[in-house]
């Protein structure tokens, strides 16, 4: 995770082509229905309906809402910053991704199960690496120790 974190902040192969002009900003919705946990317990939500607006500035910084539930039942949200970094042209690229935010909604009994949690509001960091093609994209998002999701992007502004 560290090594991945530096990677992406030395950004070097995941820079904009020089001869490329950004687009402008983008609004899209991401949904993913299914969740992957490493650890097997039959009590996991494995299905949070993962749902994402998010807006993109021309300079790849971004902000979003996510609403889901988390893997004991509980309605989440996650209000979040990040940073996109691409390789290849605007009309398809692969893309690395780190968010960071509020996670809201674990609360009692489960509230130990994030790191960081007072009251139910706690941080989160999520690690995502992709490919866009036109306006679709789809992620493989990092769920920290607790598992991942696979989710699938549509760009309705830009």
């Amino acid at each position: 995770m560290c090594l991945l974190v530096c990677f992406c902040l030395c950004g070097n192969p995941f820079r904009a082509q020089a001869d490329q002009e950004p687009e402008g900003s983008v609004v899209s919705l991401h949904f993913s229905p299914y969740v992957v946990h490493y650890s097997r317990n039959p009590e996991h939500n494995s299905f949070p309906w993962f749902t994402v607006v998010e807006w993109e500035s021309a300079s790849r910084w971004e902000i979003g809402g996510a609403f889901f539930k988390n893997s004991y039942h509980q309605p989440c949200g996650y209000l979040y910053g990040g940073k996109k970094w691409i390789y290849g042209p605007q009309d398809h690229h692969l893309f690395v991704k780190l968010t960071a935010g509020a996670i809201i909604g674990y609360f009692e009994p489960y509230e130990n199960k994030l790191p960081i949690n007072d009251n139910g509001i706690g941080v989160g960091v999520i690690p995502a690496i992709g490919y866009k093609y036109q306006r679709t994209s789809s992620q493989f998002v990092i769920l920290g120790l607790s598992g991942f999701m696979v989710t699938l992007g549509y760009d309705i502004w830009k």
